[in-house]
């Protein structure tokens, strides 16, 4: 089975990895603005009682916490992240288009922090989930998109596409 994109459907996937890409990245540059334009360092605003807080935070780090200040690691992890979604982009080339949006999911949050770490050697964290002091680690709307989008793709090449069973006659 060739999985070379169909003819006349060659700009297809690279517009809709490129476009959700987009949507992804400018959702998380905007929200990151407004918490930062709102809310001072370390200031939190309830959203949902104590349970969703908007809480102005930088992490150093990778996800929760971890790894803090380890710029240039990240930044190499970022860039061999890229090439693996070029290369995800390249061997879905003719399946479903969702597979293309899911690899642009990934992408805009990539990009999203990467921005974040380049311009300012840090990544703003916001969305602080959690009862008092129990409290998931603060994320982004670029995270929750990288996390989200991996889970997907890792149960879909798990679980996803199996060759056809033969029946019985």
């Amino acid at each position: 089975m060739s999985h070379s994109a169909p003819r006349g459907r060659g700009w297809e996937e690279p517009a809709v990895l490129l476009a959700v890409a987009a949507a992804i990245l400018l959702a998380d540059q905007l929200s990151k603005a407004v918490v930062i334009a709102s809310l001072a360092l370390g200031e939190r605003a309830p959203v949902l009682g104590n349970l969703v807080v908007v809480w102005h935070v930088r992490n150093t780090g990778a996800a929760f916490s971890l790894f803090q200040g380890g710029l240039a690691l990240f930044l190499v992890v970022s860039v061999a992240a890229l090439f693996l979604i070029a290369y995800y982009h390249r061997a879905f080339r003719g399946r479903t288009l969702w597979l293309q949006g899911l690899l642009g999911v990934i992408l805009g949050g990539t990009l999203g922090n990467l921005v974040d770490r380049v311009r300012f050697g840090y990544v703003t964290d916001f969305i602080s989930v959690g009862i008092g002091e129990l409290r998931w680690p603060t994320f982004n709307v670029a995270d929750s998109s990288i996390v989200v989008g991996i889970i997907i793709l890792v149960g879909y090449l798990s679980l996803g596409e199996r060759p056809p069973r033969e029946v019985a006659a």
